[in-house]
């Protein structure tokens, strides 16, 4: 039954993926650079607004779709951050990948978002092109994980 349904998380774990990093491929590419040109903070506050009711949930997605396949694709759970073998060394990168995500969204939440406005809009805008980094690499190891990249 596991197995059967693996496709299926897969391809929900690959839409999440899609609307994460591609969300952030728009902010990063398009509205962020609008903003720091125009040194105008709502620009991208709103973007954000419409985008964290598809993204946030999408985000969710791929973390109980991404738990779920890693526990399927281990051979030991308890094994995860050996980095024994290829397998675990990628499900193991995901994962600090997330954490890092995790770090930077709670210090944009907390600390920049807070108080934004012209002069901290560059602050955000790091924050935003990390996640964004973050979010591609996260679609590279994911693909490397079934597919033969040059990675460990």
């Amino acid at each position: 039954m596991t197995a059967a349904i693996y496709p299926y998380v897969l391809t929900l774990h690959v839409l999440g993926a899609t609307v994460w990093a591609g969300g952030h491929l728009v902010l990063s590419l398009s509205v962020v650079p609008k903003a720091l040109r125009e040194n105008d903070p709502t620009v991208i506050s709103e973007f954000e607004h419409l985008y964290e009711r598809l993204g946030i949930p999408a985000l969710i997605v791929q973390l109980v779709t991404g738990f779920w396949m890693a526990h399927f694709l281990l051979e030991n759970v308890y094994d995860l951050f050996s980095f024994s073998n290829r397998t675990n060394t990628l499900v193991s990168t995901k994962l600090i990948l997330m954490l890092i995500t995790v770090v930077l969204a709670i210090d944009a939440r907390l600390r920049v978002i807070p108080k934004l406005d012209a002069g901290r809009l560059r602050s955000l805008a790091y924050h935003v092109y990390a996640v964004t980094a973050v979010a591609v690499v996260f679609v590279v190891i994911g693909v490397s994980i079934r597919m033969p990249f040059p990675f460990p």
